[in-house]
């Protein structure tokens, strides 16, 4: 478990941090006097954690999943490239407009094998919050993650992208920049990129945001995340002109990365740590690499011409109505 005493609980996480405060006023007592907290005492409370961690994740509703994907100490895109990959080259700007600080990408090894890795970037605090607007891209940010891709194309390097926003920034001066033709754009020109395409959602896939760099051959879920046409607070807005419903549109929505693995627009759903990823972001990122090195191998086989072909039969097959 992580050594950082200042964690931070969401309001149903009252049986894991009841337990973990106890587990930190021991340790801290043992630090000070010794023969008053033993070893067996600390073992037996770190036992207890565990279970109720599991316990915690084992019987979230929509809604609380996501919480758990907004989580404030979840790790985020260049946390993750930073535990999973090695030499990352962070590469600016869209050329035409501004570097937008929401999306974040360059070349990086995942194990070895040279990748173009993208995603959206959120902040730990207000001021970095800010700075990265708090993982909602504008045009700009679209448009740098495009370029980035084509750069890979042209040098034959796959490309992975990390989704978690809660959407692109719905702002005018955002539509006055052309952020819904830029996500337009990027769906296009992705659906016949010539190497590997893997996207994973590491935490929010909300809307056009996500879908702006998720046209992938294989779509992966990390498992407390969701991934929905809109967020169940714009969703309560639309439908009942408050957010109060916000749980009922979850439920509703079904969001949750089963949900979306049972109408097959998922490939895979990735575990995470017991108690979710912000329990441990080295498991988190190990597990992450570990599946999609599984899928780069997979999708390396295959001509060019034959994963596009794919790729278009994957999202042309989307979907069921009746009639």
């Amino acid at each position: 478990m992580p050594k950082n005493t200042n964690r931070h609980f969401l309001d149903f996480e009252n049986e894991v941090k009841k337990v973990y405060d106890e587990l930190i006023r021991l340790r801290l007592l043992g630090q000070k006097e010794p023969g008053k907290s033993s070893p067996q005492q600390r073992l037996q409370l770190e036992e207890r954690l565990h279970e109720q961690r599991i316990a915690f994740t084992a019987t979230l509703t929509p809604w609380q999943t996501v919480q758990v994907s907004r989580h404030p100490q979840r790790p985020y895109t260049l946390q993750l490239i930073n535990r999973m990959m090695t030499n990352f080259v962070e590469l600016h700007g869209d050329r035409r407009q501004a570097d937008d600080k929401a999306i974040v990408g360059g070349f990086a090894q995942l194990l070895g094998q040279t990748v173009m890795v993208i995603g959206h970037q959120k902040g730990f605090d207000t001021h970095s919050r800010q700075y990265r607007n708090f993982g909602m891209p504008n045009a700009p940010g679209y448009r740098k993650a495009i370029r980035l891709m084509k750069l890979a194309e042209k040098f034959n390097k796959p490309i992975i992208t990390l989704i978690d926003t809660p959407g692109a920034h719905p702002g005018l001066d955002s539509q006055i920049l052309g952020s819904g033709e830029a996500i337009a754009r990027n769906i296009f020109e992705m659906i016949r990129l010539k190497v590997p395409v893997i996207a994973a959602i590491i935490g929010e896939g909300g809307s056009g945001g996500a879908l702006g760099i998720g046209v992938a051959d294989r779509l992966l879920m990390l498992q407390h995340t969701w991934y929905s046409v809109a967020s169940p607070e714009s969703c309560s807005a639309i439908l009942w002109h408050s957010w109060e419903h916000r749980e009922e549109a979850a439920k509703q929505l079904q969001l949750t990365a089963p949900d979306m693995l049972r109408y097959k627009l998922i490939d895979e759903i990735v575990p995470e740590p017991d108690g979710g990823a912000h329990w441990d972001w080295p498991q988190t990122a190990a597990t992450l690499q570990r599946q999609l090195a599984i899928h780069l191998r997979e999708l390396s086989t295959f001509e060019a011409e034959m994963r596009i072909h794919k790729r278009i039969e994957k999202f042309s097959a989307i979907g069921f109505w009746e009639e």
